[in-house]
Order: C-alpha cells, then sequence, then structure tokens
C-alpha cells in the first residue's frame, strides 16, 4: 500500500506519515515548506520520518499549482490519498486571504482531479470546526448547519466540503472530510495557543489570553487525530444509496474529530504552568475577529461508524507537549 499525504511537513501530515510508516506502508509526502511559520521546524520534522522510517519520499511541490503537481506525481504510484495539506490559521486569513483561495480551493479541487483520474480507493481530506461559525447550540454535530462561517479560512473549508461532495456524487469518488477541533502535542504548529504560551512564559513575557480567558475549546490529542484519520484512512466511505455523516447518500461522509470534551482555556493555561513550573502574566484582551467564543465536538458518528474513542486527556497531554518543547528547544 503506498499513500499520498499532502503537508506531510505540517503537524498532522507528519504524524499521519508516522503512523502509516510504523505499520509498514510506503508514504510519498507533498509539500511546499512555504514560511507561514518555521521552515526550519518543517523540515527537522521530515528529518525525524526520514530517521524513523524506510519507505518515505518527499515532492517539495505547491498542489495548488496544477502544471507542477502533474509533472512531480507523474511518474509516481499510490492507491490512496490523504489531504492534509492547506493554509491553516483564522486570524492570518483575514491578512491574506489569496494564500486562502490558492492553496484551500485551488488546491483542493486540484487533488480531487488527481484521485478522479486515477480512480483511487479513497480520498480523506482535512475540514475544520471552523465551518460551525457562530453556532451557539452544544455540542457541535455534523447535521447542524454550517453556512454562516466567521472567517474566510472557515469558508474555504465549507467550500471543499461542497467540492467533495460534488466530485463524490459525479464520479462515485469515496471521500471522508474531517472537522478537526484545536489538535495539539508534539511537534506541533507555533501558531497555536499552546506554543505561544509555552514560549511566553519560558521567556518571562506575557501571554495574551483573548475573550477575557472566557473561552472553551475541545483539545484534541494529535495521537487521537491520527488515530481518527487512520481508521477513515482504512474505511473507505460506502456506496450504498444509505445516508452517510453529514447527509450525503453519495460515497462522502463528513465526521467530527474531537476529545468530546469542552475545556476552559483558564485551565489549559494552568496546566502548561504547572508543567513549566512557573506563573503566567496574564494579558486579557477582547476576542479576537474572525474567532469564536466556544467549540464542542459531537463526536457519536465517528464512533459509530468506526469506533474511534480518543483517550487522552489535558491532563495528560499537555505535559506531553511542554515536555517536547523543552526537548526540541534544549531548554
Amino acid at each position: 500500500m503506498t499513500t499520498l499525504v499532502t503537508g506531510a511537513a505540517g503537524f498532522i501530515g507528519f504524524n499521519v506519515s508516522d503512523r502509516l510508516l510504523a505499520r509498514g506502508e510506503e508514504v510519498i509526502g507533498l509539500d511546499n515548506v512555504n514560511d507561514y511559520y518555521s521552515t526550519k521546524l518543517k523540515r527537522d520534522r521530515i528529518a525525524e520520518l526520514q530517521r524513523r522510517h524506510n519507505g518515505f519520499s518527499l515532492l517539495e511541490v505547491d498542489f495548488a499549482d496544477n502544471a507542477a503537481l502533474t509533472e512531480a506525481i507523474a511518474d509516481k504510484r499510490f492507491d490512496k490519498i490523504i489531504h492534509l495539506g492547506a493554509q491553516a490559521g483564522v486570524r492570518y486569513s483575514i491578512e491574506n486571504p489569496h494564500a486562502y483561495v490558492h492553496s484551500n480551493l485551488v488546491g483542493h479541487l486540484n487533488m480531487l482531479e488527481v484521485a478522479r483520474h486515477r480512480e483511487l480507493a479513497n480520498f480523506v481530506y482535512a475540514s475544520s470546526s471552523s465551518v460551525y461559525g457562530g453556532n451557539d447550540t452544544l455540542p457541535f454535530r455534523v447535521e447542524d448547519r454550517v453556512d454562516q462561517p466567521l472567517s474566510l479560512y472557515a469558508a474555504t473549508k465549507k467550500a471543499d466540503e461542497l467540492i467533495s461532495e460534488t466530485y463524490s456524487h459525479l464520479y462515485r469518488l469515496p471521500q471522508t472530510g474531517l472537522r478537526f477541533f484545536t489538535v495539539y502535542g508534539p511537534w506541533g504548529r507555533p501558531d497555536m495557543a499552546m506554543w505561544l504560551f509555552t514560549k511566553a512564559i519560558y521567556a518571562g513575557e506575557p501571554i495574551n489570553v483573548f475573550g477575557e480567558g472566557n473561552m472553551r475549546r475541545d483539545f484534541t490529542y494529535i495521537d487521537d487525530i491520527v488515530s481518527g484519520i487512520v481508521a477513515c484512512h482504512d474505511n473507505p466511505a460506502p456506496d450504498d444509496g444509505e445516508v452517510k455523516a453529514g447527509g450525503s447518500r453519495s460515497p462522502h461522509r463528513l465526521y467530527n474529530i474531537g476529545n468530546h470534551r469542552s475545556e476552559e482555556l483558564t485551565r489549559m493555561i494552568s496546566l502548561i504552568e504547572q508543567a513549566c513550573g512557573r506563573e503566567a502574566k496574564k494579558q486579557l484582551l477582547p476576542m479576537q475577529a474572525g474567532d469564536v467564543r466556544d467549540t464542542y465536538a459531537d463526536i457519536s458518528a465517528i464512533q459509530r461508524d468506526l469506533g474511534y474513542e480518543p483517550s487522552t486527556t489535558i491532563d495528560e497531554g499537555v505535559p506531553r507537549f511542554v515536555d517536547w518543547y523543552r526537548n526540541y528547544h534544549g531548554l
């Protein structure tokens, strides 16, 4: 089995590639290693994959550039795609909207065209809990309406789901879209709150706590996220005419993939402080544009269909992240 994993130098893509390689699969990673955040961290992830495993190769190409993509994969053979590459970040989408249309819309379409023409066995892709926008009914369910996004990032992810539904209907391409909820853990992203808070605490600098600290998130540990992705990878959506999670009769389903717990932001900060052995200097700030106050995943659909059961609480996961951060930076 050979799988093409986009965003392989990214946080989730790196960990998914690691899991597949560890069980003996071949992985072709595809990533343009852009500078949205530290390219050193991305290259360190790739180096770690190459150190741990045989069977991994990297194509350094922008999948939103169709000509470059076509050339790069022309002589490559793979059975399935896990499409995790995207321009991430709610706040950055306000500053640089074109990057999101380029990567998340054009890029998503390009990867679907690859899967369609090669008649691949399965296509798993990353959506986001951001699609729920200002929905104030908790927990968020895949049956909820998601047509009022609060950021361009969220709008592109909802658009990806719609494009995927069309391709699944027209070409009977098995697809699963995964709405991720606040993923964290070792090798995480430097623009995420857990990294930013840990970095500031060790530097003796104040942390910016948005929403005056009155926010809740469904924090999901990376190993649990990977288990859900791999379960979808191993079990393509059936083309049986039955209504799938998300409401489709095509071989296309949507799942929330979270921890099914909504934790107070202040509790997460407290756990970081304990793991660092230092108290944070907190600067309370109002909500940022495009942000939501609460997230909470109803994961009953993926539990029912695939037996997904997240097992890592933030009491366990946060210290693991801080330990990795300390070791990575030599603190």
